[in-house]
Parts: C-alpha cells; structure tokens; sequence
C-alpha cells in the first residue's frame, strides 16, 4: 500500500513538470540580451570605424564626418540665372562697343577694359555668343566674331538689304570674354555693446589671438586617416557672418580655384543685395555690348560714318550744308588729283577675299586740301577707314571758278583687291622698263596735260 502511494505521488509530480515546461513565459519578462561581439555600426553617412582606443581616447581626438556631395548653389532670390543671361545674350546680333580686335578680352565688373587690346572699326567688331557660364566671381562668354561687308550699296538705299555678316574667327578658334562680378556677402553680426575699457581690451586680445593663434590649437578637430584636409579647414573656418566684408571677399577668392577669380580683384566691390550685383552686371553688359547700332555706337562712330548714316536716315545721297561747297560741272575749272594712292587692305578682308569699288565723297578745299570725307558707297572690313586716311593724305589742285579757286565736293572711286600674298598688303613693284600705271580713284583724278 505505502509503494503504491509513493509511485502515485511520482507520477503525478512528473505530470506537473511537463505542465510547467511547456507553458509560455510571461509576457513582461525581456529577452535574453546577446553577448557583445562588435561595436554598434556608424550613421548613416558617417565614416564607419572599428573600435581601436577607449573612449576617453576617442573624445580627445573626434573623428571628422565624410564629406557630403555638393549640390549646385541655388541663384540668390534677386540674383541673375544662367537663363537670364543667354536670354539676353546668345544668338543676339552684339557690336562690341569699343572695337577691340583681341579674342580675348577681360573686363572688370563695371564693364572697363583689363589690359590692352588695338582697336578697329565697328565693321569688323560684330560678336556672336554661342555659350554662356555664370561663375561666383565672373561671367565667361564665348563666340566668334563677324566682319560687315556692303555689296555695293548708295547712301539713300536699303543697306540691310545689301549687306553680309562673314565670319572672321577662324572654325577651330573663339572669342573668349571674361566679365568679374561684384560678390554678394553676408551682413556682419554686431557684437553687444561694451565700456571702453573693455572693447578696447577685447580688441587687443582679438589681434593678439589672430596674430599668434597656433594653426592646430587645442581641440581643433583631427581628420580621420585620408580624410580631405577641406574638411577641417570647413570646421575651423570661422562664420561669414562675424567677418567683415572685405575679408568674406578675400576668404571667397581664396577659395575660388584659379582659373575662376577675377580678372582684377582689387576692383572687385561687395553687395549685400543679389539684386544690386545682377544690376551691375547688366549695367557692364551694355558698356560692353551694343544691340544693333543704337545711339550710343552712332556717337561713337567717326564722322564720315556719322554723315553716312544720316543720309541713310534721310534715303537720300549727301549734300554739304555750306553753300559755299560747289558741285564740280558748276566750276570753270575742275579740282582734280596730283597724286595717285592706294588704301591698305587688312589681314581681315585678305583671308575673307573682300574686295570691290568703294566710293566716298570729299571736300577740296579753295587750297587743294582735303576737308570733309563722307563714305558713299562704303565696303566695310574696316577697309573704308583705311580708303578715309588715304583720302586725307592726299593732294589736290583746287577748283576754280570766276577766276578764283573753289572749294568743291568731289566724289571718288577706291578700288580695293586681293593680292596673292595675303601677308604683304602691298603689291611688288612692276618691272623698270614697264613703268607702272598709277592706280587713280575717280573720274577726277586724271592728271592734266
């Protein structure tokens, strides 16, 4: 009976601990935490390290994050855009205002020259802008530059009907112009106000601390191995907005790589307005640039252009304003040339195979010089200031009328050829025993008898 209960108590205590194993465990007690096998992993963007030193150690030396990928600076609310420019510029019918013949020109911020450049006439200064790049510090234009040339046209015609843009820069080459631009800062942040004694002494230790500041001071951050140095220098840096503004630009181009500062940074003003730097760019555009001959480039042009154009204006042909100028089949005596010449032609109008009559008119005066010249019927390629000089040069024996010399308007044919030495403007001269035959420029320019 006593074996019985015994068997009975085991049984039923062996049933109870299968019971108990395979109940769940209760719901708040935690999971068995893992045994530690690495350290935890890096944020995301963040250079991931393994675990090298004790902590203390790795607060005395913080690593330097990795550097981020630079998006594209956006346009300053107010600020000009790269669309902006190209709408004003590219494709656009341009003259360069001062006639520079260098194709490679550099202006500063308000729109004046940096350097030297020889100058030309406005027939050969038409500039095409094919590319456009807007830098923090400058603009870079790029394009080629056409001649004008008249097909033969009368002042009182329609000279845009009769009048071709060639290409003068070379297919392989460009005309490359560089404009600096005023830089945009932050304003400075002002300080708190202090007692004399005390800003003075501020400023001292300021200096003091500036002067002889150790480049890697206590605590400066240390780049982690093959970390850009660009990186600590960024962390270092100190805020824009506590420099002043002449020294945000000197930290701007220090930083801009070389090929992009400007051209002349001691000329280089800052703004605080986007806005007033995109108005002083386009302010430099139109001293640079004309659109079409407006007003300004008329004004600029010498007068025999200036008298041209009038007539143009006018479609009529030229008349002198003084009365006392006679026509020549109203003189007893006719004014006519004692001297033969021929205009230099230009590297320009040799490799684009400009050539042609040009006619022009010009005042004798009563002492058979040269007063006013007017271009007639104009060439262009800067041939007609070359058939003007000449022109100018030249002597005449004066009208007479009534028994007394008088002055006239005489009007004159200017050839202009191609020689077959485009590099030696002037043609060799002909053998001895066949005397050569003076090149005349008009009608009127046969010498008497």
């Amino acid at each position: 009976m006593l074996m019985a209960l015994i068997r009975f108590r085991l049984t039923l205590l062996a049933l109870l601990f299968t019971l108990a194993l395979s109940q769940p465990a209760p719901a708040d007690q935690p999971p068995s935490a893992p045994a530690p096998t690495a350290a935890p992993a890096a944020q995301s963007g963040d250079t991931q390290q393994a675990p090298t030193a004790a902590p203390a150690a790795q607060s005395a030396t913080p690593q330097v994050a990795a550097e981020t990928p630079k998006t594209p600076e956006a346009p300053l609310p107010g600020g000009i855009t790269d669309a902006e420019l190209k709408q004003m510029l590219v494709g656009k019918a341009l003259y360069l205002r001062g006639g520079y013949l260098n194709d490679g020109l550099s202006f500063d911020e308000h729109g004046r020259l940096i350097g030297h450049s020889p100058q030309g006439s406005y027939t050969l200064s038409a500039i095409q802008i094919d590319r456009v790049r807007l830098a923090k510090h400058k603009v870079e234009l790029v394009g080629a530059r056409y001649g004008l040339r008249f097909v033969g046209q009368l002042a009182y015609e329609d000279p845009s009907k009769a009048l071709e843009r060639v290409r003068i820069t070379p297919r392989k080459k460009e005309v490359r112009i560089t404009i600096d631009r005023e830089v945009v800062v932050k304003p400075r942040k002002m300080k708190e106000a202090r007692s004399g004694k005390e800003k003075d002494k501020a400023e001292k230790k300021e200096e003091k601390k500036a002067r002889h500041a150790a480049p890697a001071a206590a605590g400066t951050p240390v780049a982690a191995p093959g970390a850009p140095q660009a990186q600590v220098a960024a962390q270092t840096a100190p805020d824009p907005e506590e420099m002043s503004e002449d020294d945000q630009l000197k930290a701007s181009i220090a930083a801009t790589p070389e090929a992009e500062r400007p051209a002349d940074a001691k000329s280089v003003t800052t703004t605080l307005s986007p806005a007033h730097a995109a108005q002083v760019l386009k302010s430099a555009l139109d001293q640079i640039f004309a659109q079409g001959l407006d007003d300004r480039m008329m004004a600029a042009m010498p007068d025999f252009w200036k008298l041209y154009y009038q007539a143009v204006a006018a479609k009529a042909d030229y008349r002198p304003k003084d009365p006392s100028i006679l026509r020549q089949n109203t003189v007893d005596q006719k004014a006519h040339l004692l001297t033969s010449f021929e205009p230099d032609s230009n590297e320009f109008a040799q490799a684009s195979g400009v050539a042609g009559m040009a006619q022009y008119h010009a005042v004798v005066e009563p002492d058979g010089k040269v007063g006013e010249v007017i271009v007639s019927r104009p060439i262009g390629f800067g041939l007609d200031e070359s058939a003007v000089a000449a022109i100018r040069k030249a002597k005449f024996e004066p009208a007479i009328k009534d028994g007394k010399p008088v002055a006239v308007l005489l009007d004159l044919n200017v050839p202009f050829r191609i020689f077959s030495h485009r590099t030696n403007i002037h043609p060799p001269p002909e053998p001895a025993d066949k005397p050569a035959e003076p090149i005349l420029p008009g009608p009127y320019s046969v010498p008497r008898p």
